[in-house]
């Protein structure tokens, strides 16, 4: 087994901030970017913590991502919000554009937040999270490169595609589900190949549209999406949407654009906001109360809610750190400046 690195939280933070410090991102985008890795590692979901890092630092080398960039901010419509990221990373327009998504949901019950031009690399669910901390219901999708292969097809059109959606419940942490269209994500087949792990049947085909268990050659070749055509539907709903028509780029024109660089993928993303003490006045907390029994009707039989694995991370990462494989501690060092 590969010998593994432990750092607390505050450790891993340090460790990230010199890195993308160094990096020349300024330090809103560093300390964005940082909320976001270190929300991932935390919870465990590896494949979008420290190990995205090295990803961020190859982008701005590669003279794709603007490090400097300072997202612009439009109040569009009355239900729409605008971020222009001006080809920086994504965690910052959010950041920036979040507030004003909130304010525009509490006022009429629904509102979009568009963000164009970002390069996106990061979980959506520490950003639905985020929202529904705030009270309020979200849901957002985004593109990446055209890296999976339509059901039936044999080479990449969508990309990993995810959806991410979040339910803030009156007592605790909120019902939050993040999982991409492809059968698995993009970052995990490459911890695959890190590791010398064969794929899962299923998973992905090579460059000749024939089944592979091999990460390079799925690499090589597309990943497939989950659930067959019910998961290449859904792949090319939030191509549309966060597409054209926020007028940004499909996962197969991100590709183009990135022309060989392998940077992040560079594209839009749709975030939606409702609020529940809009939608439903006075008879909120009655109707709040029906999904609390939803839930404790998924939990009582021993099922678990989507957002249970990482919130039971969380609490182990919280007391005790997070592991790290020593591989990648010393690729993340040799980052960091001396």
């Amino acid at each position: 087994m590969t010998d593994h690195v432990v750092l607390s939280l505050d450790e891993a933070r340090a460790l990230g901030l010199d890195i993308l410090r160094a990096a020349g991102l300024s330090e809103p985008h560093a300390q964005a970017i940082a909320d976001v890795v270190i929300a991932g590692q935390r919870d465990e979901c590896h494949s979008h913590g420290l190990y995205r890092l090295p990803g961020v630092v190859h982008s701005i080398r590669a003279g794709k991502v603007d490090p400097q960039a300072v997202p612009d901010v439009v109040d569009h419509a009355p239900g729409v919000v605008r971020v222009d990221a001006h080809f920086g990373f994504s965690p910052l327009a959010f950041a920036l554009g979040r507030p004003k998504l909130v304010e525009k949901a509490r006022r009429q019950g629904i509102a979009a937040l568009a963000i164009n031009n970002c390069f996106h690399f990061s979980a959506l669910w520490p950003e639905v999270e985020a929202i529904a901390a705030e009270g309020v219901v979200a849901l957002a999708l985004t593109p990446s490169h055209s890296w999976v292969a339509p059901a039936g097809g044999t080479k990449p059109v969508f990309g990993t595609n995810p959806i991410a959606f979040a339910w803030p419940r009156p007592d605790g942490t909120p019902f939050v589900f993040d999982f991409a269209t492809s059968v698995i994500a993009r970052g995990d087949i490459e911890l695959h190949r890190r590791a010398g792990k064969p794929l899962q049947e299923g998973w992905a085909i090579d460059g000749e549209g024939t089944p592979t268990t091999d990460a390079e050659a799925a690499l090589a070749g597309a990943m497939l999406t989950f659930g067959g055509h019910k998961g290449s539907a859904l792949a090319a709903m939030i191509e549309l949407l966060a597409g054209p028509l926020i007028g940004d780029m499909t996962s197969a024109e991100s590709m183009a654009f990135d022309d060989g660089a392998r940077a992040a993928p560079c594209h839009g993303e749709l975030i939606l906001a409702l609020d529940p003490a809009v939608f439903l006045g006075v008879d909120a907390p009655r109707h709040i109360d029906r999904a609390e029994k939803m839930f404790g009707a998924i939990v009582e039989q021993g099922a678990r809610l989507p957002s249970q694995r990482r919130y039971e991370a969380r609490r182990r990462s919280l007391a005790g750190g997070v592991s790290i494989p020593k591989p990648l501690h010393d690729e993340l060092v040799a980052l960091r400046p001396t």
